[in-house]
C-alpha cells in the first residue's frame, strides 16, 4: 500500500478532494490522507467541497480539516508520497517527514476564491474535482515499476504537466 498525503493551505477544498478521489479510485494500491498548514478551526471542509463530492457519489463522512503536524510525528502513518496542491504550501518549509517520502507539487487553482453565483462557485469546485480526478487516474494507472521510491518522485512531478 502506498500512503499519499495531499497538502494545501487550509485543507478545506483541493487536498480534501484529492484524498476522497484517491481513496475511491486507488483503494487497491493507495491510501490517501490530507492536511493543511492552517486548517479550518472547526475542522470542517468547505461546504461546497462536501457538496461536490456528495453529488459525484464520493463519501464525505470521514473527511475533516486537519493540520499537517498530525502526520509529522513518529507514530503517524508512514507516507510514501507528499503532494502539495497549492502554491502557498509548496513555498513553505515543510516538516521533516518520517522516512523522507517522495514529493511533488501539482498546482490547482483554489476554487474557494471564486466569487459569483452559487452555480458559478459550484462549477469552479466541480472543475477542480474533475482536474484532480484526471491527474489521480494517471497516478493510479502507473505501472508498478514507476511506483518504486526512486521513480515515484520523478513520475509524480511529470504528471503536473
Amino acid at each position: 500500500m502506498i500512503n499519499v498525503l495531499f497538502l494545501c493551505r487550509h485543507n478545506a477544498a483541493r487536498s480534501i478532494m484529492a484524498e476522497a478521489v484517491l481513496n475511491d479510485i486507488g483503494s487497491e494500491r493507495f491510501r490517501a490522507y490530507s492536511a493543511g498548514i492552517a486548517p479550518t478551526p472547526d475542522q470542517r471542509p468547505n461546504p461546497t467541497t462536501l457538496r461536490v463530492l456528495t453529488e459525484t457519489g464520493l463519501p464525505t463522512e470521514h473527511l475533516r480539516s486537519k493540520s499537517w503536524s498530525e502526520f509529522s510525528h513518529p507514530d503517524a502513518p508512514h507516507m510514501d508520497l507528499i503532494i502539495t496542491v497549492c502554491d502557498f504550501v509548496a513555498g513553505e518549509p515543510c516538516p521533516v517527514w518520517p522516512g523522507h517520502p517522495a514529493s511533488a507539487h501539482w498546482d490547482f487553482e483554489d476554487p474557494s476564491l471564486v466569487t459569483g453565483s452559487d452555480d458559478q462557485i459550484f462549477s469552479a469546485f466541480h472543475h477542480t474535482l474533475i482536474a484532480l480526478h484526471q491527474r489521480l487516474e494517471f497516478l493510479v494507472n502507473l505501472p508498478l515499476a514507476k511506483l518504486e521510491r526512486t521513480m515515484l518522485q520523478v513520475t509524480t512531478r511529470e504528471l503536473n504537466g
